[in-house]
């Protein structure tokens, strides 16, 4: 199984990139901001959201499984990230976030 980034370069015209820069700048609008805000409540450095928001939406593009699939961060996870780094601090985030992926 190959990523969708693969199979849809083909027929990948210029129109469709204005389309995907669009539809990149408005998501990043959003999550950007709320990155920050998941990092904050979770104790976090607002920074250490900003990186997590950019690495994630670059993985979820380049890896994702749907030419029209949107990733982006979730504000019930508030909760499930400040459990972690309280207990097992931020390596203990890195490698449970590394768990849950390989898991997928």
């Amino acid at each position: 199984m190959q990523p969708k980034i693969l199979t849809t370069m083909k027929e990948y015209s210029p129109s469709l990139f204005l389309a995907d820069l669009i539809a990149g700048v408005t998501v990043a609008m959003v999550a950007l901001p709320l990155c920050i805000a998941i990092a904050i409540a979770s104790g976090a450095d607002p920074a250490k959201g900003l990186i997590t928001a950019v690495v994630g939406g670059l993985l979820i593009s380049l890896l994702g499984g749907s030419r029209v699939q949107i990733g982006g961060p979730t504000g019930a996870f508030i909760v499930v990230v400040f459990g972690v780094i309280a207990e097992h601090g931020y390596d203990g985030l890195v490698i449970a976030t590394m768990m849950a992926g390989v898991a997928i």
